[in-house]
């Protein structure tokens, strides 16, 4: 079978390699769709901090099941299936109290263990979830994004009564808006590219902000009236903005923060301890794939407004890149296997 392989930073092929064979309570999953996260481009480039290597990339896949290995039941040859690429040991702390996601020995597929940019995965079959015969693979692949956004919500006890501003109006920006438009939480939304801001415009934000244009404490003080922002979700992980989340959020607001730089930011603790503030860090997803599956089948999003461009997974390299040359063309991109 075929692979995209990044043997080591900066080298990307289409390998050859061995058809994996399902194991004890495996699935042998034949990959039809893929969407490229900035992760996958930072393991691409030696950036992610958090890959091994060598690495078949990949975490944001769908596709059905070609063969079942001995002991799994519930799941069928042919189901179509959402892959969910997390793992963990479930004895650790974190795993005890309901929280996999961070597991003190997690490993996700595409980062720390073979992924999905294959034409053939095996994978433990409680990492699959089936989705209806009825969407495409693609929209499939879809579901893993919107679980980072249902995550963060959940962590930061995000309501239809918040005030809600997004850093980045990416892929993960846009998702984030659209799982908390579902809520009645009134958004605004900043970036650095108008066409994206116009997309989100387009989602239901209230306000967006090009940060190069305009200052974002001042719209933001003209929308919240001065009384400051209760919520705020950080898509971008620019450790030079953490000051200004400080200093916008509301007496009792909440931060939320995605990205995963190493590089530090300031803490201005008179900020926190005044206003009481809580930062909540949000990484992958803690069982949201039923949950996400459920609002595509019910309609309140819109997963397939994400998808900007296809390619067909050989063009890997074309297509990444085309992301990067065309941040302001470029939302999410599907590889199609």
């Amino acid at each position: 079978m075929k692979a995209v392989y990044v043997a080591e930073p900066h080298s990307l092929e289409i390998r050859e390699m061995p058809m994996p064979k399902p194991g004890e309570g495996e699935a042998l999953v034949r990959v039809r769709a893929g969407g490229i996260c900035g992760s996958d481009m930072h393991i691409y480039h030696g950036t992610n901090p958090l890959a091994k290597y060598p690495r078949i990339i990949g975490h944001e896949f769908s596709g059905e099941i070609e063969s079942l290995g001995p002991g799994v039941q519930g799941f069928s040859i042919g189901d179509r299936v959402a892959v969910d690429p997390v793992t963990s040991c479930g004895t650790c702390y974190a795993c005890s109290i309901g929280r996999p996601n961070v597991c003190e020995n997690l490993e996700v597929f595409g980062v720390h263990r073979h992924g999905g940019f294959a034409e053939y995965v095996a994978l433990p079959v409680k990492n699959l979830h089936k989705i209806p015969s009825s969407w495409s693979f693609e929209k499939g692949s879809l579901v893993e994004p919107f679980t980072i956004a249902a995550n963060v919500l959940s962590r930061t006890e995000c309501s239809g009564a918040d005030r809600l501003l997004i850093m980045g109006a990416g892929p993960i920006g846009q998702v984030i808006l659209q799982a908390a438009r579902r809520l009645g939480t009134a958004c605004a939304v900043a970036d650095i590219v108008d066409v994206r801001l116009e997309k989100a415009r387009r989602l239901g934000a209230e306000v967006t902000v090009n940060t190069k244009d305009d200052s974002l404490e001042e719209a933001m003080g003209k929308w919240t009236g001065g009384k400051g922002i209760p919520l705020i979700i950080d898509a971008v992980g620019i450790p030079d903005l953490f000051p200004v989340f400080l200093r916008m959020a509301s007496p009792a607001g909440r931060i939320g923060l995605l990205g995963f730089s190493k590089a530090p930011s300031e803490l201005v603790q008179l900020e926190v301890v005044k206003k009481e503030l809580s930062i909540y860090g949000s990484r992958l997803n803690r069982n949201k794939f039923p949950e996400v599956i459920s609002w595509f089948e019910d309609g309140s999003v819109e997963p397939e407004l994400l998808v900007s461009h296809r390619y067909p997974f050989e063009k890997i390299r074309e297509a990444m890149e085309f992301i990067q040359d065309n941040p302001s063309e470029v939302c999410k991109v599907i590889l199609e296997f």
